[in-house]
């Protein structure tokens, strides 16, 4: 076991949180629980765990669906005779990322499970034996649909969050598709719409070796002695390497083996051998046979292309605010997959942001790595408190501070003011991209003064962090990579606040912002500003000063240019300068700036810009 799970096990039991299995037969009318592919059950029982409590107007509800092979226990202890807790418990808990202080937290094990609810394995009421081959086939919308009247039964008719990981993301996207009006919140992790061909390759060939055990017996295997535990300890063992990534691979295992360990013939004894052979023995022991054949068949099939036409009409009504997290090493469901679906959701109108986390752990990192994964989950969960009525009543008090002062005549210097500058260049209620904006100040500042909305983007996942307990929805990626997850002239303004001298591509980005929005705000050092000039004509090295506030070799500006270099820039790449604000602190500034020289007095320019009729 790795040192840092046994690290959170021991804090975990420290804290305990204890929980109570729970069980509920479902409500279903005469006929039964009618399933997407035609089959009813006449009856469904549901094994469930509930944390926290239920508020008064039973709106701070949060649903978390299990990935494939887990269960209903989510998080706590059930005793203290306990070995681990459940499988998400450093997630949820008192003041954890999915704060049961605040929250009302569901876990259920899923329809076609055998962690309690109705699944192969269960009693059918008709014969009084498990049902084996008699089971019907499932979906993911069935799946989501129990989980549906399991919370109506509770008496929830909406929830604040639907989050889940791998097969349960897609749970999480279905609830938004299905039930469009009920979900605050989506957020799907390592997930996406449908798994790609390869990754049906995997699944597909762990069924058929499943399948072709001797003692599968079509599935009524449950009265023999003998089970069909070599295909399915063989097909976890290919599920396993899915999980994993060529890094993680490497750094687990390498090439190193047990001498020590007697080996059958063509065996190597090679470390990863071991690993999957533990994992496997141990997962023959908790988990049925017939439940992996059907959970992965429904898996597989769940495609709403398929049932919708498209991407766009299947959440064409959703009112769902979206948050997407790839993991990069993972190749189970790439993060280009996710990046599809967030380019689809921001298209067709839709509230979505997305996060790549960087880990080597692969598709697995949301199980086996939390620390990134906490602050994203608790950001999107919850509003900072900081952004209520005393941080307005500031900007309020800023905004009124500058009513009868012009922009060009500024009283101070500093991140505030180029925010009131650049409102002065926006019409209300304007749709704003941020590009590299930080922390979210921005959006959330254009928001309170001027009723803008608008998304950020930026590399630093720290800020992106910042901008989700904002409520800012952000993108999260490298702005010199360009802005294609965004749709032509999606945005009334693109703003660029003191990063283009930090970008490896300023003209591709300026571009890229004029064909994403219909103008663009762009903000800059001059550097040819006089106190400038004469730091190096006296003294012959770098200035630090307000607007370049860095020692040359920490500098994250790459680029340092003029006013007038941008004049050129713009008319070569036929981008007309409607507006320019120059900001200044110091006396001979201000003194250039008003004899009109503006490139040797401006300290700061705001620029307005936005397509010539040539370009």
């Amino acid at each position: 076991m790795r040192k840092g799970v046994e690290d959170r096990i021991k804090k975990a039991k420290s804290e305990k949180l204890m929980v109570k299995a729970k069980s509920m037969a479902l409500q279903l009318p005469p006929e039964g629980l009618k399933l997407h592919s035609g089959g009813f059950l006449s009856e469904v029982v549901v094994s469930y765990e509930c944390f926290g409590k239920l508020n008064a107007s039973k709106d701070n509800v949060i649903l978390v669906c299990t990935p494939l092979t887990m269960d209903a226990h989510i998080a706590g202890w059930y005793s203290e005779e306990d070995k681990e807790p459940g499988w998400w418990d450093e997630m949820i808990g008192p003041n954890k990322a999915i704060n049961t202080d605040n929250f009302f937290v569901i876990g259920s094990n899923i329809l076609g499970g055998c962690g309690g609810t109705t699944g192969p394995s269960s009693l059918d009421p008709a014969t009084g034996s498990p049902y084996g081959s008699h089971f019907p086939t499932i979906t993911i919308q069935d799946i989501v649909k129990v989980q549906n009247l399991l919370i109506e039964q509770l008496g929830v008719q909406s929830l604040a969050a639907v989050i889940g990981g791998s097969l349960g993301g897609m749970q999480a996207l279905e609830w938004s598709i299905a039930y469009p009006d009920k979900v605050k919140k989506c957020m799907c992790i390592a997930a996406s719409t449908h798994l790609s061909p390869q990754a049906l390759g995997f699944e597909i060939v762990g069924r058929k070796i499943l399948l072709n055990d001797k003692n599968y017996a079509h599935g009524d295997y449950y009265d023999f002695p003998d089970r069909p535990d070599t295909g399915l300890a063989f097909a976890r063992m290919i599920g396993l390497l899915t999980y994993l990534s060529p890094a993680s691979m490497h750094q687990k295992f390498s090439r190193s083996k047990d001498e020590s360990e007697s080996t059958e013939k063509f065996e190597t004894g090679y470390d990863v051998e071991n690993y999957l052979d533990y994992n496997a023995k141990k997962f023959v022991n908790r988990f049925d046979a017939n439940s992996y054949l059907h959970i992965t068949y429904a898996m597989d099939t769940y495609n709403p292309i398929e049932t919708y036409g498209s991407i766009e009409k299947a959440f064409e009504k959703s009112s769902s605010e979206f948050l997407l997290v790839a993991l990069s090493s993972d190749w189970l469901f790439p993060p280009s997959e996710s990046k599809r679906l967030c380019k689809t959701l921001l298209n067709i109108g839709k509230i979505a942001s997305i996060i790549e986390l960087d880990s080597p752990y692969g598709h697995d990192a949301f199980l086996l790595e939390v620390e990134y994964l906490k602050p994203v989950i608790h950001s999107f969960l919850t509003e900072e408190l900081e952004t209520k009525q005393d941080r307005v009543d500031k900007i309020n008090a800023l905004s009124t501070a500058f009513e009868d002062t012009p922009p060009e005549v500024p009283v101070l210097f500093n991140l505030l003011d180029d925010f009131k500058y650049i409102e002065s260049l926006i019409e209300p209620k304007s749709h704003i991209l941020d590009i590299g904006c930080g922390d979210g100040k921005l959006i959330d500042t254009l928001y309170r003064l001027r009723g803008a909305t608008g998304y950020g983007i930026d590399i630093n996942l720290e800020s992106l962090v910042h901008c989700l307990f904002k409520n800012v929805p952000i993108v999260h990626g490298d702005v010199d990579d360009g802005l294609n997850l965004f749709g032509d002239q999606s945005f009334d303004y693109a703003v660029l606040n003191q990063t283009m001298q930090m970008l490896k591509k300023p003209d591709y980005v300026l571009k890229e912002m004029l064909r994403v929005a219909q103008k663009g705000i762009v903000v800059f050092p001059n550097f040819a500003n006089i106190n400038n000039r004469l730091a190096i004509l006296s003294q012959g090295v770098m200035p630090i000063s307000k607007g370049l506030p860095y020692n040359w070799w920490e500098s994250p500006n790459i680029h340092l240019f003029t006013y007038k270099d941008f004049q050129v820039l713009c008319e070569s790449l036929n981008i007309q300068i409607e507006q320019s604000l120059f900001i200044t602190n110091s006396f001979l500034s201000k003194g250039f700036c008003a004899l009109g020289f503006n490139n040797l007095g401006a300290e700061l320019v705001i620029a307005k810009i936005s397509r010539s009729s040539g370009y």
